[in-house]
């Protein structure tokens, strides 16, 4: 599973109001949101779709964590799955190759929506790491491509790279940039590209004006929303665990206009429940 440490304090924070509209949370860790306070899965997905987060997708990042990920997708309609090996895991791993023949593997199965997150990360990972990190990366970009699968991208003071390695590689179909952290500029050649923008809880942190200024030149049908919880929580909670529930303070922040800001795809819907009415098809399948 995840390894992250915890750097977070005091319990979760209280739920929203409830949206308007039925959304989906494009990037969690359910393992992780466990450790900080969750009893179970399924008291997860209740507090979500409470409030109107009625689909969860789990993020896998090593082995572990993705195969547990496909295991919650298959145990809970609420929840799909995406698998990979952290850009930051990949140089420790002494078997590379084995790693990732598992993650091709089980992106194959049907509950899985995406392969990420994968890419890069310099913050972290120092010069002796990168040359892993970069072979990793180029191998998750082809089992996406090999399953037709979303692939969503890590990235970390490695814009330039990410876009150089997408370039030279063929991006698939459909590329998310989770918990985008570029700025304007690096928004527009990412939109240009046609890939989509998801935003975490960092936008709504007083130094994010930079990330406020991207979300704003974001086209709102190539634009997400994610709480990556339990970390990034939003203002005024940061420092406190994060949960799916939380989707809603991730959304509404200050500098970005009501007709631009980031908000999540109401368009993942089951069938039957209504009318699809955005593009979030094209990025995963996620309502399948």
């Amino acid at each position: 599973m995840n390894t992250r440490k915890s750097h977070r304090t005091g319990t979760f924070p209280p739920a929203p109001e409830p949206l308007p509209v039925p959304v989906f949370d494009s990037h969690t860790h359910l393992d992780l949101t466990l450790d900080e306070g969750f009893a179970s899965v399924p008291e997860a997905v209740d507090a979500a779709r409470s409030v109107g987060v009625d689909r969860l997708v789990q993020v896998g990042v090593d082995v572990a964590s993705s195969r547990w990920s496909v295991e919650q997708a298959e145990s809970y309609d609420a929840v799909v799955a995406t698998v990979a090996l952290h850009p930051n895991d990949a140089p420790r791993l002494s078997d590379l190759d084995s790693a990732l023949a598992e993650i091709e593997r089980l992106a194959a199965h049907p509950r899985v929506r995406g392969v990420g997150e994968t890419g890069l990360d310099y913050f972290r990972t120092g010069e002796d790491g990168r040359k892993a990190q970069h072979e990793s990366f180029r191998a998750h970009i082809a089992i996406a491509k090999r399953f037709d699968k979303t692939l969503v991208i890590h990235d970390r003071d490695a814009h330039d790279d990410i876009l150089r390695v997408l370039d030279s590689e063929g991006a698939p179909r459909r590329v998310v940039m989770h918990c985008f952290s570029g700025d304007e500029h690096f928004a527009r050649q990412c939109v240009e590209r046609g890939f989509f923008l998801s935003f975490a809880g960092t936008v709504t942190f007083a130094s994010a004006a930079p990330l406020r200024a991207a979300a704003a030149v974001t086209p709102l049908d190539q634009l997400l929303v994610e709480t990556d919880a339990p970390f990034l929580t939003p203002m005024p909670f940061r420092g406190r665990p994060n949960a799916s529930y939380l989707l809603r303070q991730c959304g509404p922040h200050r500098g970005i206009s009501r007709a631009s800001r980031p908000r999540t795809r109401p368009g993942i819907r089951r069938r039957g429940q209504g009318p699809r009415t955005t593009r979030y098809r094209d990025v995963s399948t996620l309502r399948r």
